[in-house]
This record gives structure tokens, C-alpha cells and sequence, in this order.
């Protein structure tokens, strides 16, 4: 709990810096209308960098940037676009236009005097245009989830990205989402892969070994590769879907510990050499686990562990049973009531 309030003191600070980034932009911003200055001189800045401090950058955009180029520039990472889209929310990336550029790490934990951030991971199975199984999505039911996401601000993250939010290495949005799609059906590539892409949207797959390619309804690794080039993880979910808490009928200590492991260890064999990665994240079968499939999975070297408990994932979670909201109902309101992205609590 010490360390909890550490943090959040620290957080404390955030809101004075936002402040003083926002006032400052506001200057600069007045500062370049200037009615001394010809429209001429305007649309053509004689200096792109007009200010620079520890905290943040004030620059005029030539017109040839996007904001993953820019944080690529002075973040070094092109994947915090979204701290240069957050801090300039409705201004148009465009020749001649001023923006401010946050130079410091954010607030990694997400913490602020109200309360904390939480990721909320959302657990879809297979697709079709029409369903007769809980575990299924209509098409129709998945876009309008996708369309309201993208229309309301939320921003997809990716495990890698939740992980080092949970080792409190790096900030991410404040309306940071993650989508898995598990098991490896073929729906997967052929339904949720396109509506995605046309959101600009990645997933998780967590994928069973066995199944790829076993059928006609089932992923195969080219298609699996395919969507990894577009920036979709792929995790394991073991060898055969087999529920790695619950012994089987007559298996002794012994048996069991041996079967475990043996899902565990090949699926991620499998999958490291079919995909050339390191996989190091699991989403267990059935969302079972005890405390003798958690030890095996940090030996083997998973990172990162998924139950289907519901809920979001302060960055104070355990890595190895994060939460995860299975979306089993088919209304609006339903996936609405997952989205949570902030846990309201006093730190003051």
C-alpha cells in the first residue's frame, strides 16, 4: 500500500503539468495570429521547432507529418502517437498548424487524486452473419462494437503494450481497450480480421495448436502469419483446450504435473517456431489455472496470463490472472457496461 501511495502522489502532478502545457500551447498559439504577420508568413513558417524544454515541444508542422512520425521523432517510439493525438484532441495535423508535443513519460500507473485507470480485455470466440451459440457474434454485432469504440475515443492496445503498463515501465490512453479472439476459428480471418483493419484496430489471437488447420472452420498458419504482419499477437491457449486445473479420471500426481506441462511447453514450441516469436502470453482454457499451472507458466516464460474472470486490470494486477470480459450477450448496453476504464477512489 506504501508503494500505492507513492505512486499516486506522484500522480498528483500530472494535472499542474497538463495545465501548464495547455496554457503555454494557448500562447503560442495567439502568438502565431499575430496581426503583424502576413497570411504569406503564416502559411510558410520560417522555423518548424519554435520551443523546446524538458516537458514538451511547440513546433509548426510542415504538412508532411503524421502523428506516428512525430512521436517516432521526439518520443522514439511510434506507437505513443496517441500522446501527441491526446494533447492536441480536434486540432488537424496540417502545413502550417502549431502543436504541443509532451516530452515526459505520462502517468505510467494511470493514477490521478480520484481514483485509478483500469483495462478492460474484451473476449470474443467465433463470428457469423447469423449464430445459434452464446460464444458466438452476429457480424452486424461486432461492427457496431467496432464503430463505437473508434466513434467514442477508445484506443486498442496490445498485450505487449498492457504488460509494460503493468510493470509500470510506460503510460498508456486513458481509454486503452485490448480485443482477444480465441481458439483459432477460421471467422476469426475471415469476418473480424477486415471489420478490425477498417478501424484501424489489432488483436490477441489465442489460439489452441491442435485446432490450426484441423478444419474447414479452423485458422491455418498462413492466414495466422498473414495477420501477424498487420500487427495481430498471437498466444498460446495450449495444446488442446484442456482445462490445465482439473485432473482426469484416474491420473495421479505425477500424470497430471507431465500433461500440464506438456501443454504449456509445446504449444509455445509450436508457435515459436511456426511464427518465429517468443510467445509469452496465455489465456488459460476455460479460464482455469491453480497455483502449479502459474509456477510452470513463469518457468516456461509466459508474461502474461487471462482468466474469463470479468473485470478491468489496474496496473497493480497480477500479470499472470488478468481479467478478461467474455462478450456473451448481443445488446448494446451489455458491451457498454464493459468499458470501464476508471476505478473511482479517493487518494488524497
Amino acid at each position: 500500500m506504501d508503494i500505492f501511495r507513492r505512486r499516486a502522489k506522484r500522480a498528483l502532478l500530472i494535472p499542474w503539468l497538463g495545465g501548464l502545457v495547455l496554457v503555454s500551447s494557448c500562447a503560442w498559439e495567439n502568438f502565431s495570429l499575430r496581426p503583424s504577420e502576413s497570411a504569406a508568413e503564416r502559411e510558410t513558417p520560417k522555423e518548424r521547432l519554435i520551443f523546446r524544454s524538458e516537458d514538451y515541444a511547440v513546433l509548426t508542422l510542415r504538412g508532411d507529418e503524421s502523428s506516428g512520425s512525430l512521436a517516432r521523432e521526439f518520443l522514439g517510439d511510434p506507437r505513443k502517437a496517441w500522446v501527441i493525438e491526446e494533447a492536441n484532441r480536434g486540432t488537424p495535423l496540417e502545413r502550417g498548424q502549431m502543436i504541443v508535443i509532451p516530452l515526459k513519460e505520462e502517468n505510467r500507473g494511470g493514477l490521478t487524486p480520484e481514483g485509478y485507470q483500469v483495462v478492460p480485455v474484451l473476449c470474443y470466440h467465433h463470428f457469423a452473419e447469423q449464430c445459434d451459440s452464446l460464444l458466438c457474434t452476429p457480424t452486424s454485432v461486432f461492427e457496431q462494437h467496432m464503430k463505437l469504440l473508434k466513434d467514442e475515443g477508445y484506443r486498442v492496445i496490445n498485450t505487449e503494450e498492457l504488460s509494460e503498463f503493468l510493470a509500470f515501465r510506460r503510460a498508456i490512453p486513458k481509454k486503452a481497450v485490448l480485443i482477444n479472439l480465441d481458439d483459432g476459428y477460421r471467422s476469426s480471418y475471415d469476418i473480424a480480421y477486415p471489420i478490425l483493419k477498417k478501424h484501424g484496430f489489432t488483436a490477441t489471437l489465442f489460439i489452441y495448436t491442435s485446432f490450426i488447420g484441423a478444419s474447414k472452420n479452423a485458422l491455418t498458419w498462413d492466414q495466422l502469419k498473414a495477420m501477424k504482419k498487420d500487427g495481430f499477437e498471437v498466444g498460446s491457449h495450449t495444446v488442446t483446450h484442456a482445462d490445465l486445473a482439473k485432473k482426469r479420471a484416474g491420473e495421479n500426481e505425477k500424470e497430471y504435473l507431465a500433461r500440464i506441462k506438456k501443454e504449456l511447453i509445446l504449444s509455445k514450441q509450436i508457435l515459436d517456431e511456426k511464427l518465429d516469436q517468443d510467445t509469452r502470453w496465455i489465456a488459460f482454457p476455460y479460464g482455469e489455472f491453480n497455483p502449479v499451472v502459474l509456477k510452470l507458466c513463469e518457468e516456461i516464460g509466459y508474461r502474461a496470463g487471462f482468466s474469463v474472470k470479468a473485470g478491468g486490470n489496474p496496473f497493480f494486477s497480477e500479470p499472470l490472472t488478468l481479467k478478461r470480459d467474455q462478450i456473451l450477450k448481443k445488446d448494446m448496453e451489455s458491451f457498454l457496461g464493459k468499458l470501464k476504464t476508471f476505478q473511482a477512489i479517493s487518494l488524497k
